[in-house]
């Protein structure tokens, strides 16, 4: 059971590392973004490539940090039966919830995406726009680290919920512990 916990807390530092990480690009978003407006209504100058550019940042920051929302529990949710329910209630509901619905989504995404992909890295894809950015090829292998980032963060949840079921709380990992509906510091009771 150690091992699950383990697996489950490699998941989750990965996913909060590159969440973390792919985060700064709305800083890069904002900056490139500013630059255009500028240059555009200033300067009367424009560069194509510079409005691929936050576009195509905006991209890769969304798809890339999609797991380490998953992982702070920042989705959409209906909670009218999750938020007041116990712990091992939530970890049933998240447990059908990610084998029924979340997995299989992951896998009809990384089905579908995986030969668009291929294609444009073959081709060598790069921007439609004429003097736009090269290389839309790496912006496309993003919709496969969302495939695979969110799967992963499905699997820790697996894993929390065999652990809860087992009732082995100790073992699952700090940040992905539930929490208790009581519990004034709960994330989704704070406004």
């Amino acid at each position: 059971m150690k091992i699950l916990g383990r697996i489950a807390s490699v998941i989750c530092a990965i996913n909060a590392a590159v969440g973390t990480i792919l985060s700064w690009l709305s800083v890069g978003i904002v900056l490139v973004c500013f630059t255009v407006v500028v240059q555009r209504y200033v300067f009367a100058v424009s560069h194509v490539w510079m409005q691929d550019l936050y576009i195509w940042m905006n991209g890769a920051m969304f798809t890339g940090v999609a797991g380490f929302a998953l992982l702070r529990d920042n989705h959409v949710r209906v909670d009218i039966f999750y938020r007041p329910a116990t712990p091992r209630k939530k970890a049933v509901i998240d447990l059908v919830g990610v084998l029924l619905f979340l997995m299989p989504a992951m896998y009809v995404v990384w089905i579908y995406a995986l030969p668009f992909v291929q294609r444009s890295w073959r081709y060598g894809e790069g921007s439609a726009n004429v003097g736009g950015m090269p290389a839309l090829f790496v912006l496309k292998t993003f919709i496969l680290a969302f495939a695979v980032l969110i799967a992963l963060q499905g699997l820790a949840m697996i894993l929390r919920s065999i652990l809860m079921l087992a009732d082995r709380e100790d073992l699952v990992p700090a940040r992905i512990r539930y929490t208790r509906a009581e519990d004034p510091t709960h994330p989704t009771e704070a406004v």
